[in-house]
């Protein structure tokens, strides 16, 4: 439910780091096809171009919307979405937050809104001028749905640098949909505030690229991939909720541990300079930031089961030629990652990337911890 837009069908850049690639077309038959995902939320529909084919992909009778909200392609539905950055008076610092709108109509009055309130609509994750409630008060006169995007890294989150104690110093805590935990925690993780314990979290990929999608999703129980299901399932309506959480083991994330910045070193939170290179540039970790923001270890809630989950192009001896050849035989990355038999895997791979393949899956491959926004790796510690 975090997928960005590389460029528009222009070829001009959305998200300026995103792959070339990641074109919103482009994002849906990957989707469709190669990932198995049946719901998708891409977080730069607030751009004029992006909503542009979408319409082009309506009119070609490639895509319809949905009466329950959303817009169907092949067998998956997209939810528009836009990822907003946030700095008012309240905020130490900015924060990044997700907002989905219904319907295209719904996605083109909040992109005219904002655009006399942002510098440059065409862009992702622009600085919106003005509060973060009235931002939140918007989404809501539109139906649309609020959550914070990775709400625990260093740059620009709501406990990265956003909040001196909670979350309500920011935002009105009663039009929050979901929390998004972010690459670097997981549930157990974020539980130990309890503040967050009301709302349900969401694991998504923050994708800017095409093989990242997916590398982060949650399971849900709905009757239909639609917007009203997918509200419902965040509020936990008539029996829709989020069942499974499936997420990279923290310790793979790029801003888990407290890192120096420029070499990388390993270092603990009380030290303002590197032993290894003397930097003073440090960046905390978002498992040490949860250290010092916890105030429970009671499981007040009951959460769904959090499944760590590796991407295939983690695995250092798995190219794209082998990644294909494995999308061949099954399908999907997913039934891949969690399901095809051992005996099948080397009918179709060598052994030994066979083997590895399961050890990933079983949790016993060694994690290298990433931090300082360098992804962790699978290898010796």
């Amino acid at each position: 439910m975090h997928i960005h837009i590389g460029r528009d069908k222009y070829g001009k850049p959305v998200k300026i780091t995103g792959a070339k690639s990641l074109t919103l077309t482009n994002i849906l038959m990957e989707s469709s096809r190669n990932k198995g995902i049946d719901m998708i939320g891409v977080i730069d529909c607030h751009a004029p171009a992006v909503q542009e084919e979408i319409k082009s992909l309506i009119d070609n009778g490639e895509a319809s919307e949905l009466p329950e909200g959303g817009i169907r392609f092949e067998r998956v539905t997209l939810i528009l979405g836009s990822e907003i950055e946030i700095y008012d008076e309240n905020c130490l610092g900015p924060i990044h937050v997700l907002v989905y709108l219904p319907t295209l109509s719904s996605m083109e009055a909040i992109s005219k809104w904002l655009s006399t309130r942002m510098k440059n609509i065409t862009l992702s994750s622009q600085r919106y001028y003005g509060s973060a409630k009235q931002l939140q008060y918007k989404v809501k006169e539109l139906g649309g749905l609020f959550i914070p995007a990775h709400v625990f890294t260093p740059f620009k989150s709501l406990y990265g640098k956003g909040v001196r104690c909670s979350l309500g110093e920011v935002l009105d805590p009663d039009l929050i949909d979901g929390i998004e935990l972010g690459l670097s925690s997981d549930t157990q993780m974020a539980d130990q505030l309890s503040e967050l314990h009301r709302y349900t979290f969401v694991t998504n990929s923050d994708a800017h690229s095409l093989p990242k999608i997916a590398r982060e999703y949650q399971e849900v129980v709905m009757q239909n991939p639609t917007f009203k299901e997918f509200n419902w399932a965040l509020h936990r309506v008539d029996g829709r909720q989020i069942k499974r959480n499936f997420g990279m083991n923290p310790l793979l994330g790029k801003y888990h541990m407290t890192v120096c910045s420029n070499c990388f070193e390993q270092v603990t939170t009380d030290i303002t300079k590197c032993p290894k290179c003397g930097s003073t540039k440090i960046i905390k970790g978002v498992s040490d930031r949860i250290e010092e923001l916890k105030n429970t270890d009671k499981q007040e809630v009951e959460r769904p089961d959090y499944l760590y989950q590796v991407p295939l192009e983690y695995l250092p001896t798995l190219g794209p030629k082998t990644f294909q050849k494995l999308l061949n035989a099954f399908g999907t990355e997913m039934e891949v990652i969690h399901h095809t038999p051992y005996q099948n895997l080397i009918e179709v791979v060598p052994e030994k990337l066979a083997n590895s393949i399961i050890q990933m899956r079983e949790g016993k491959l060694p994690i290298k911890a990433g931090g300082g926004g360098k992804y962790g790796s699978i290898g010796p510690s």
